[in-house]
Order: C-alpha cells, then structure tokens, then sequence
C-alpha cells in the first residue's frame, strides 16, 4: 500500500489540463491540491502561474511571485516577454546575459522561461542549447517542438522514442507523436487526428495547441467541419487565440461560407495580434499591393 501512495502523481490532473491547453481546468484543479511536500508545492504553483500567463492574467502572477519561492521568479520575466508592449529585445538580452553566467541553469523553471522566450524568437538553435540533456518529459517534448520547427523529423522521432522509452501512453508523448505525424504528412495524419480525438475523448475539453493539431489534421483529410468545430470549441475558452482565429478563417474559407465570416476571424486576429508573424506578413503585403495599384491608376485627364 505503501509503494502505491508513492506511485501516485498529485499533479496528474494538474498537469493533463496543462498539457492540453485546458488552463482554466488546471487552475481549479492546482487550487484544490493539498501538496504532501514543498516539491509538489513548487510544482504545483509551476503550473498554477503558467495557466494564468497562458490565460493573459498576468497581474495575478506578477502580485503572487513578489512573495512566492524564489525559484518561481524567472516566471515574471515570461510575463515581461508576453506583455501587451514589451520590449522583447530587452528581456531577450536579459535571458541571454542569464543562460551566459549559468548559476539558474538547475532551475528547470528558467530552463523553461528561456527555452520558451527563444522558441518565440524562433532561435531554435539557443532554445536547443538550453534544453539539452534535460530529463523531465515536458521539456523532452519541448525539444521535440523545436526539431520540428527546424524540419529535422529524423531527430524529433529520436526524441519520440526516448519519451515512449519513458511514458509510452502519456499525454505529452500522445501529443508529441500526433506533432510528429502531422509534420510528416501522408499516412500520419490520419494517426495524428485519431491521437487528439482520443485525447478529447479521455481528458475532456483541449485547449487552443491540441485543437489546432487535431483540425489541421481533420483538414488536412478534406474534413472541414470538424476542425472548424475543434477549433469552435477550443475558441469558446480562448475567443482571442491567434492560432485558433487563422484556423477558423480557413476552415469558413473552405467550407464554403460567406467571405465575411472569414473576414470576421481576419480583422479580429489582426485588431488583437498586431506582432502576430500573419498580422504582420499579411499588412505587408496589403500595403505592397496598395502601392503597386497606385501606379497604375488611369491618370486624371488636364
């Protein structure tokens, strides 16, 4: 009895809500946890605080951490990268001063603030640096993130296979392997949409990282109304989701609806996302185009 009180995760709600993006559920579930240890306490508050940055509520966190254990500090630096008019550079040169003199390296906390803030950057490189070697099963899954987004399939299967190795059912490893299927394409994507409907089905309501795998996966096999519904779903918890507002533009594009209702997502992701990569990239070339079409307006007779 007693080797089974030991095998039992107090934080395995906490963290499946966490994991797939269910971060109001992780909160209710954090707060209702009484930690047997001051690790599980760490731990626990870990995700509590990530949820609410998930969410945006960063006043929360930012007023917590002033009286919070110190190895959760490097939390309110995420909030800084994340804020509504940060000045990214900054924190990144902070973070970058930081990995450099090395003393908050064992902090798997700041592991992930880093690995997280050049991920944003898109410095897959440093994000790389920072989680190798590293042992838990959410920042293996992390590296697995970042090989994808660097086109390395064959490192990422690697990587798969050290976190089946570890924990073959488990959510992040479920997940992992729906990424990596949905990367490769072909054949996989089927497996990776059947990966996050059972996910669904066994944990409840996914947040806005799941529901985009699972409707890219479902569009990707021309099923266009479901993954405008996951992506409905998930948006009903998130309504201002960048990701989740790209995807529902497309899903309506295809699925034939009125041009407006794909306009709708457009003018709501680019009014709230400014510094989104597609807000961005889309202005440019709205504003490129306004420029060519001014050199050929007819010319006013005299």
């Amino acid at each position: 009895m007693a080797r089974q009180q030991q095998d039992v995760d107090e934080l395995f709600d906490v963290k499946n809500a966490f994991f797939v993006g269910n971060y109001q559920q992780a909160i209710n579930e954090a707060q209702g946890i009484s930690p047997s240890t001051p690790l599980i306490a760490l731990q626990r508050d870990t995700y509590l605080y990530r949820s609410y940055i998930a969410q945006g509520n960063y006043r929360i966190v930012l007023q917590e951490l002033k009286s919070a254990d110190p190895l959760l500090q490097p939390l309110k630096t995420l909030v800084d990268y994340l804020s509504p008019g940060a000045n990214k550079p900054a924190v990144v040169a902070d973070v970058d001063a930081r990995v450099a003199k090395g003393t908050e390296l064992a902090n798997e906390v700041f592991l992930t603030v880093a690995a997280t803030i050049y991920y944003h950057e898109e410095n897959y490189e440093a994000a790389l640096k920072i989680l190798h070697g590293a042992e838990s099963l959410e920042l293996r899954a992390f590296t697995l993130q970042c090989l994808l987004a660097m086109n390395r399939p064959d490192l990422a299967r690697k990587q798969l296979k050290l976190l089946q190795d570890v924990e073959d059912d488990g959510t992040l490893t479920q997940l992992a392997q729906a990424w990596l299927n949905l990367a490769q394409g072909g054949p996989g994507v089927q497996d990776a949409h059947y990966s996050v409907m059972e996910l669904s089905e066994r944990l409840g309501a996914l947040g806005a990282g799941p529901a985009a795998v699972g409707a890219a996966a479902a569009a990707s096999r021309g099923m266009w109304e479901e993954a405008e519904q996951m992506l409905s779903e998930a948006q009903a918890r998130s309504p201002q989701q960048p990701d989740l507002l790209l995807g529902l533009a497309v899903c309506a594009a295809h699925a034939g609806k009125a041009p407006e209702v794909s306009s709708r997502y457009l003018a709501q992701l680019i009014d709230s996302h400014p510094e989104h990569p597609f807000t961005k990239d889309y202005q440019a070339k709205s504003n490129e185009f306004k420029r060519l079409a001014a050199q050929y307006q007819p010319s006013v007779a005299s």
